[in-house]
């Protein structure tokens, strides 16, 4: 599933994102807020999820 936050402000793609990993196990999120990468790394470590960087404003989630 792609998940496109572009143009949406702290904390709309982390919450966004939550919403959307009940519905699959694995997110593409394209987000270009600057807070998203410290915000998603602060999330995953608090949640147990996985997510990398794949590009530039793109993140690759997976639900563990």
């Amino acid at each position: 599933m792609e998940l496109d936050c572009r143009g949406m402000r702290c904390p709309l793609p982390i919450i966004k994102l939550a919403t959307a990993l009940k519905e699959s196990e694995e997110v593409i999120l394209l987000s270009d807020d600057p807070a998203t990468l410290p915000d998603l790394s602060a999330w995953a470590r608090m949640t147990g999820n996985f997510y990398e960087v794949v590009g530039t404003n793109k993140y690759f989630v997976k639900r563990l």
